[in-house]
């Protein structure tokens, strides 16, 4: 995972979050979880009441920042919506900063003091939430990088000359607009600054910038790789749009057993297997659901249209898509359609305000969900309003069962990060966040905030765990990740990070695996260089894994996303990540490997299983001791799902997609690292987060396709 140099007359830019100079091993002193548990609010919900009030030109001197209040929804049209995503390294030279103003600052923190969890309390005058971060630029859905010209892995060297791109492939964006993606927070136009965010200058190099459109990539990218071979010369530029790089990015199904969620939320993980998707690591069950067909052949069961740009915008957030017994659901513009999973036909559709933002890749167990959304849709004087509104969503039953806000002091928090633990829908930001009921709405806790302290976000699953920062941006600042009663909002575990690390990811809930990039030393914008096995009983740390980006090619957004992974998953109390793609066995072409670490000793454990030459293979699932995982293929060939034993790492395949030029065309144009991939009882789902505006009629696009064996 390392990254070229950047372009000539442009400083230096990094990719992803600065992180402590000191890679040590974190020791963490044992002790108590923090005080202060939460329990119902005291102050009972009250309906918003119009728009909310303008916010104040200039931040008042630092105070208190008041506890969040969860309110029920009304529209504010007010806000940037949740910052975005720093551009994926090792993609070539980042582009340049789009520019960013001030915006009100937020109270200095003070000395490190975890704060528990506690019902919102009437907040002071002045200061709006917990100290911010330094804006590290845009956070979204990971923008598919464009292809340098030329042949992909696995093609021969000198194919013939192409006549223009496959079918199926997003075409050449036009020149880039000062127009943000369709349903992104924008940046603020100078002078104005979006609430919610630190007062900070123009964030200096090294930190990512926000983009100015998404970029998809190209048609002559084709072949199985994520890493140029330096005798091809290929570099592939990478951009990022926004407020999901899943809550966007590539959201990896998350599939479990009969009592949990079947067919799991296009999150953004390939996460573990068990109920609600998460595998507690000792699971007994065998292979799991998924077996193997008499012919693994499939055949294209239907595609789905992208939706229309609309005029003067150059994109659309798609972010989200689930898959239960009865449905394949999927976001397209500001609504969320429900399909029959074999044919496409739609069955029902819910209607949004606004674009989503952010899309949990968590469901009950009665297949329900919830999403982040903007609460009106943008315009060209307003672009965003703010990542404001949490719903809940019946997948079966194709309904909208409750809209809800959080709110810090009369202003709307715009919220970063969405998930689920039982029936409790929990959401994040740095200005504060809420828990709800998912059938009723109830408000159920919410995380205290002070000078010192703040909840970042949540990871979901089998367990709720928050990440809890604590002391000022730098050397001072210390993550606690706390293991969270999701009723209650209880700290029942919390290990201590070692301090200087900036960004933590939720890999896992149940075993606890967190990822972290200790002081920025993966050096490819990846968000890891180590993972953290941490007993979340005890709050111990088991066992510390390293993790180069240099060699491995898992990747986690730990900034506003905080359960943001992929390409990894977590089971048998293993850790699963492939390796980074290197020279295949015949000219040209290009392989890559899973290997498993043990989550007790933090050792490899000599199980490999190989891609197979021209082929990149990655992990996206736990499905019993088994892991299911994606290979894409090279030029001449389809795609293909396997099973991979847990014990043996012998390989079983499920599936081998068709091979016809424009099915495979359309295939390749849905990349592994950026797009939804679902799979469950033989079929498969790939899905944009983006739609892109077409740059000529003749442009075929698809929002999804569908692969299935039976």
């Amino acid at each position: 995972m390392s990254q070229p140099p950047p372009p000539p007359n442009e400083p230096p830019k990094g990719f992803g979050a600065p992180q402590d100079p000191s890679p040590s091993s974190p020791q963490s002193p044992d002790g108590a979880p923090e005080a202060g548990g939460s329990g119902a609010p005291k102050d009972p919900l009250a309906k918003d009441s119009g728009a909310p009030q303008d916010p104040p030109a200039q931040a008042p001197a630092p105070q208190d920042p008041p506890t969040q209040a969860l309110t029920p929804q009304a529209p504010a049209p007010q806000g940037f919506g949740a910052p975005q995503d720093p551009p994926p390294g090792g993609f070539g030279a980042p582009e340049a900063p789009a520019p960013q103003a001030p915006a009100p600052q937020a109270p200095a923190p003070q000395a490190p003091a975890p704060q528990g969890f506690g019902a919102p309390q009437d907040p002071p005058a002045g200061g709006f939430g917990a100290p911010q971060d330094p804006p590290p630029g845009g956070f979204g859905p990971s923008t598919p990088p464009p292809a340098a010209a030329g042949p992909g892995y696995g093609y021969p060297q000198t194919p013939p000359p192409a006549a223009g791109p496959g079918y199926g492939y997003p075409q050449t964006p036009p020149p880039a607009s000062p127009q943000q993606p369709y349903g992104y927070p924008q940046t603020p136009p100078p002078g104005q600054p979006g609430y919610g965010y630190p007062g900070q200058p123009q964030a200096p190099y090294g930190y990512p910038q926000p983009p100015t459109m998404p970029m998809q990539p190209q048609a002559q990218q084709t072949g199985g790789g994520r890493k140029p071979n330096s005798q091809l010369l290929i570099i592939v530029a990478a951009v990022v749009a926004i407020a999901l790089i899943v809550g966007g990015g590539v959201m990896y199904s998350q599939l479990s057993g009969k009592d949990g969620d079947k067919h799991n939320a296009g999150g953004a993980n390939g996460g573990t297997g068990g109920k609600d998707g998460d595998d507690k690591g000792d699971d007994k069950k065998g292979g799991g659901e998924e077996k193997a067909p008499a012919d693994p052949k499939s055949s294209l069961l239907f595609q789905l249209p992208a939706p229309a740009v609309p005029k003067g915008l150059t994109s659309v957030n798609t972010v989200g898509s689930w898959l239960t017994d009865k449905v394949y659901a999927k976001t397209s513009n500001a609504e969320i359609n429900g399909y029959d999973p074999n044919t496409g036909a739609k069955t029902w559709t819910v209607k949004l305000p606004g674009p989503v933002c952010q899309a949990s890749r968590h469901t009950t167990d009665s297949n329900r969900t919830a999403v982040v959304f903007e609460p009106a849709m943008p315009t060209k004087t307003q672009p965003s309003h703010g990542c404001t509104q949490v719903a809940a969503i019946d997948l079966d039953a194709g309904a909208k069962l409750w809209t809800r806000t959080v709110k810090s002091g009369d202003q709307q928090i715009n919220l970063d990060n969405v998930t689920i633990s039982g029936s409790t829908v929990a959401v994040g930001s740095t200005g504060g966040g809420g828990a709800f009921d998912i059938s009723t709405g109830k408000a159920l806790w919410a995380p205290k905030t002070s000078d010192s302290c703040y909840d970042s976000g949540y990871g979901g699953g089998e367990k709720l765990v928050a990440v809890r920062k604590c002391g000022e941006y730098g050397s001072t600042r210390q993550l606690h990740i706390q293991t969270i009663d999701p009723k209650t909002g209880t700290v029942t575990s919390e290990y201590k990070m070692t301090p200087g690390i900036e960004y933590a990811s939720i890999v896992s809930t149940e075993p606890l695996v967190v990822a972290a990039d200790v002081g920025d030393t993966a050096g490819d914008g990846s968000g890891i260089s180590d993972f953290f096995s941490i007993d979340n009983k005890t709050g111990k740390l088991r066992a510390k894994i390293s993790a180069p980006g240099k060699t491995y090619a898992a990747k986690c957004d730990g900034i506003t996303k905080i359960e943001f992974c992929k390409s990894l998953a977590v089971g048998n109390d293993k850790l699963y990540i492939p390796t980074e793609e290197h020279e295949g066995a015949t000219d040209y072409s290009r392989t890559n490997e899973i290997v498993a670490f043990d989550l007790g000793t933090g050792k490899q454990t000599g199980q490999r299983a190989d891609a197979g030459d021209g082929y990149d293979i990655t992990p996206l699932r736990m499905d019993g001791t088994s892991v299911l995982a994606y290979k894409r293929p090279p030029y001449d060939k389809g795609g293909q799902i396997v099973a991979i034993d847990g014990t043996s790492f012998k390989e079983t395949t499920l599936m081998e997609n068709p091979t016809t030029q424009s099915t495979h065309d359309a295939e390749m144009s849905m990349l592994p690292e950026y797009a939804e991939f679902l799979y469950g009882d033989g079929r498969l789902y790939m899905a944009q987060v983006y739609a892109n505006k077409p740059t000529s009629a003749t442009d075929k696009a698809y929002l999804a396709i569908a692969f299935g064996t039976k």
